[in-house]
């Protein structure tokens, strides 16, 4: 089938998705931002797409659920990191490049959360929800531009999926490798932007109080 071809997902793991059906996104979202998961990148991306695809009257319902667990999953990556994450982001990320997310986020919070939210793997997303934690960055705000960003991204994917998903596997089976390499180069080149944008994006000369914000 071309669907296996484009996503490499088996007969057994799509069986037991479809099984799962729209409540089997939500702790698929889960796993995808919660930090204690090691869940393939763009997983949750391929499956969204895939189930729009093949039930396409539901794709605002599997956005839906995908969302509200990514949602769930950032929300928890909070407050993991609110209560005592810095050491766990600095370990993961480095001391200096962590401090530099400090800075930026102090100053830019709301935009680094919903532009985060959006941006595709390889993007360090969850280093942006450790940081929001550590900074005790205001609750409504956070949910406010985690949800805007994720439902943006989801309901986007789903949507094109339903629309123009079954033309996209058939050109993506006929030119696979071609895509392959396209893909790879895609995510190297996201790479490579995240890693300038943390290091030369100019940041606030003030000293940093971590955790000193308010929660709402």
């Amino acid at each position: 089938m071309e669907v296996f071809l484009l996503s490499g997902v088996t007969s057994p793991v799509w069986s037991w998705i479809q099984r799962l059906g729209l409540f089997g996104l939500i702790p698929l979202g889960i796993a995808d931002s919660a930090p204690f998961v090691d869940a393939p990148p763009g997983s949750a991306d391929v499956f969204l797409i895939l189930l729009s695809v093949a039930s396409h009257e539901l794709w605002a319902l599997y956005a839906f659920m995908i969302s509200l667990g990514e949602i769930l999953g950032g929300y928890l990556t909070y407050r993991i990191a609110e209560k005592g994450g810095q050491a766990t982001l600095e370990k993961k990320v480095g001391k200096q490049l962590a401090e530099k997310v400090y800075k930026w986020f102090e100053k830019h919070g709301f935009i680094a959360v919903f532009i985060g939210a959006i941006a595709p793997p390889p993007f360090p997303f969850t280093s942006v929800l450790m940081a929001a934690g550590i900074m005790q960055y205001p609750r409504k705000k956070f949910f406010l531009a985690l949800a805007a960003g994720r439902s943006t991204r989801f309901f986007t994917e789903a949507f094109l999926g339903r629309t123009y998903g079954r033309q996209m596997i058939a050109f993506f089976s006929s030119h696979y490798r071609a895509a392959t390499y396209a893909f790879i180069a895609l995510a190297v080149l996201v790479g490579i932007g995240a890693f300038i944008f943390f290091k030369y994006f100019r940041t606030p000369k003030k000293a940093v109080n971590h955790g000193q914000g308010k929660s709402v």
